[in-house]
């Protein structure tokens, strides 16, 4: 399978060179060729298998010819082998027609480790195949930053730096990335918002000479890895609904819409899906763009669920590409304007995406009555941005079983919940010491010129192979 550049004039990559190369040289975002399909009999089959074995169905299509099935397998088995549960993505019923899929279970707490344990495996392995080293650049509105990190702390191909808004990620968040000591590992704190943590990533990556210089590759959900790699949940949950005999309904916390678009893509493969609602807090421009037909940047406000802090969602621009039938020039037209006016106008799209997804904005107050009200009545505690979910599914009644996706341990937000519930939600015992260990930053201005000398001088020699 070869992939595209959503804005049309980067050439065709295979698999292998698509994982390594993150954002596409004419600054789109990779999607494959042709969309794969799943038999209603291999959708029916996953509701008694293990989730790695789904992940290998879901995900060979897109890795044949790049990664043997073998490979595949053997690195998606590793890759879950350190979840805290042996159902990896667990799924808790609520109540009546609304049920949790818990995605928290990986080593730092977030639904981001589905993906970058496998992420970091399958780089590795080409990295290896090729004998190439690789500098990882990413931006985390929090969790990014803590699972890269932790699945990349035992590679011996790459080298990798993650950008992270000073004072804007919450202590655990920011610890997941600042107290881990191995050399190769280095976590930055921008000056700056999660919004310009991104733009400079994206702009190294538009630094053609800077990007070959450290065999610059990429981690964030730009990376069409990570995004094969989270269909696989949505999966794995529906078939033990009764998928494909019967439709379920999504609520997604997001702010990129990474999350979401891999709902899309499942939806795409053959997964009968009712509807997707798009979960977003105060800072609400996917509910205003669902809403008005415009998409339009504001300031971006804090929260108490500041992964979805975000103004520019970059997957968006992967649904664009989509539902404007595979318009390149379209869609680079929307960049432009973007880039220029900081809004642009759907156009004939709108309808496309009101037919594809709801969408609801939860405010402060909302997040707060929704996780008192579900402690009370069920004996849950909801992070901040799992009870964006909750509300958005509330407020969009679907009329099947809703399945809320879990994206967060709560303590990963102690200082949220304890406001909220006057409780203090305990960290899982493998992670004691994550509090009183030694944290190990730098601080650097939102300026791309001091953050490209920061990674050249830390990349060990990115341009030589490996014997």
């Amino acid at each position: 399978m070869n992939y595209i550049s959503t804005r049309g004039t980067a050439p065709k990559l295979s698999f292998d060179d698509v994982l390594l190369a993150g954002l596409a040289r004419d600054g789109g975002l990779y999607l494959p060729e042709t969309w794969p399909t799943l038999s209603p009999e291999t959708i029916r089959s996953f509701a008694s298998m293990a989730f790695a074995d789904i992940a290998v169905e879901v995900i060979d299509p897109f890795t044949k010819a790049s990664i043997p099935r073998a490979d595949l397998a053997r690195m998606t088995h590793d890759a879950y082998s350190a979840f805290g549960d042996p159902a990896i993505t667990p799924l808790v019923n609520l109540k009546a027609g609304t049920s949790i899929l818990e995605l928290f279970h990986g080593p730092t707490l977030a639904f981001k480790d589905v993906a970058m344990q496998l992420l970091a495996r399958l780089m590795d392995h080409v990295l290896e195949k090729r004998g190439q080293r690789a500098t990882i650049v990413g931006a985390t509105s929090g969790d990014t930053g803590g699972a890269a990190i932790e699945a990349f702390r035992s590679s011996k191909r790459a080298d990798i730096v993650i950008l992270f808004p000073d004072g804007r990620v919450s202590d655990v968040q920011r610890r997941m990335m600042t107290t881990p000591t191995e050399g190769h590992v280095h976590a930055v704190a921008i000056d700056g918002t999660f919004d310009d943590c991104q733009a400079l990533v994206k702009a190294m990556f538009n630094d053609h000479a800077f990007r070959d210089r450290v065999q610059l590759s990429g981690v964030n959900s730009i990376n069409w890895a990570r995004i094969v790699a989270q269909v696989t949940y949505y999966f794995a949950a529906a078939a033990k609904f009764g998928a494909p005999d019967k439709a379920v309904s999504f609520a997604v916390p997001t702010g990129n819409f990474g999350d979401i678009f891999a709902g899309f893509v499942a939806k795409r493969m053959g997964l009968p899906v009712e509807r997707l609602i798009i979960a977003s807090n105060e800072n609400d421009i996917l509910p205003r763009t669902v809403a008005t037909g415009v998409y339009e940047m504001r300031g971006v406000v804090p929260t108490s669920s500041p992964s979805m802090d975000i103004q520019i969602s970059s997957n968006f621009e992967r649904y664009l590409f989509e539902a404007s039938g595979r318009n390149a020039t379209a869609v680079r037209d929307m960049m432009t304007n973007l880039a220029r006016d900081k809004r642009f106008e759907l156009g004939p799209i709108w309808d496309v995406l009101k037919s594809d997804f709801a969408a609801v904005a939860a405010s402060e107050g909302d997040v707060a009555d929704c996780i008192l009200r579900t402690k009370n009545q069920h004996g849950y505690l909801l992070d901040p941005h799992t009870a964006c979910a909750v509300v958005a599914a509330e407020h969009s009644q679907a009329s099947g079983e809703t399945i809320i996706l879990a994206t967060a341990h709560p303590a990963k937000f102690p200082d949220a919940i304890v406001a909220i519930t006057s409780e203090h939600p305990k960290l899982p015992a493998r992670l004691a010491n994550l509090m009183t260990d030694p944290e190990r930053f730098d601080t650097l201005p939102n300026d791309l010129t001091a953050v490209e000398r920061f990674v050249e001088s830390r990349c060990r020699g990115a341009t030589k192979a490996i014997a």
